[in-house]
């Protein structure tokens, strides 16, 4: 096999066409330079060089060689910057997993600021639920997630990246859009309710049955994704408790009124992420994170 020492020899010898000239470049005197000619040719078992007393030629596989070569030195002057950087998190890959509410609201902003800091680092994505996030982190499939509590603080560590309000959701011509203040549970006696699934929307059902007697002999439907319950409230289906960020989706029909003062700021996100994960780049998006918090 060759080795590196070869390959910048050869190149000096190609782009110089002359021995003394390349071993003057080299720093080294022309018979060594000769042998490791010798060398590579032997390793490679090709004729790179036509040379007599006065003259050097590239042959044909030379000149194919040559360019392959300085490809290799570029590679192997680059390798030690690109380790140190992965190193310091500078470059390398994070994998995140967010909810889907997640998505249509932090997420966006999130990888922007992200990218900003730390141009180099790649960033991959997978919705995923809270339960399949702690699952994901476990396993070493996920670096950092975008979940909702609870979640187990011995296991991971957290940051806390929003703080919203939870509000509600009803069509655009519902007698409650002309109410005035607040919205009650005493407001909402004998209306529809789209409520969250307790199996695959745990985390909104838990808060909204904490903070709200429900009578769920009110419950038209119960789904697990936000975006349908928006959608079945532009259909006139019910009304229902989403996160403010909701808004964002856009969907015309649909008017958001705040609940009751302990609405404000109870939709809670973290990042979070496993105590004994050593990916540098994570470090260094968990400071940019709290870089941007502060």
């Amino acid at each position: 096999m060759f080795t590196l020492d070869q390959i910048r020899c050869f190149v000096a010898v190609a782009e110089e066409l002359h021995f003394g000239r390349a071993a003057e470049r080299l720093q080294m005197t022309q018979p060594p330079l000769s042998r490791q000619i010798q060398k590579l040719e032997r390793n490679l078992r090709v004729v790179l060089l036509d040379r007599d007393h006065r003259t050097v030629e590239l042959t044909t596989a030379g000149r194919a060689f040559l360019a392959e070569s300085r490809e290799l030195l570029a590679a192997a002057e680059r390798a030690p910057a690109a380790a140190r950087s992965i190193a310091s998190g500078q470059e390398g890959i994070v994998r995140i997993g967010f909810t889907a509410a997640a998505g249509f609201g932090i997420l966006g902003e999130l990888l922007t600021s992200i990218s900003e800091a730390l141009p180099k680092v790649s960033l991959e994505l997978s919705e995923l639920v809270t339960r399949q996030q702690a699952a994901a982190l476990l396993e070493g499939s996920l670096d950092l997630g975008l979940a909702r509590p609870p979640f187990d603080a011995e296991t991971f560590e957290s940051h806390l990246l929003l703080a919203e309000d939870l509000m509600l959701a009803v069509p655009a011509d519902h007698p409650l859009t002309s109410h005035r203040g607040r919205i009650r549970h005493e407001d909402l006696r004998g209306v529809p309710l789209i409520m969250h699934s307790p199996l695959t929307a745990r985390y909104f059902y838990d808060l909204i049955v904490r903070m709200l007697p429900i009578d769920h002999g009110q419950v038209a439907h119960t789904v697990g994704q936000i975006t349908t319950m928006v959608a079945l409230v532009r259909a006139r289906r019910g009304v229902a408790f989403v996160p403010a960020s909701a808004r964002m989706l856009g969907v015309d029909g649909v008017r958001f009124l705040p609940l009751a003062a302990e609405a404000e700021g109870a939709v809670h996100l973290h990042a979070i992420w496993h105590h004994h994960n050593a990916n540098p780049a994570l470090r260094r998006v968990l400071d940019a994170l709290e870089s941007g918090a502060d």
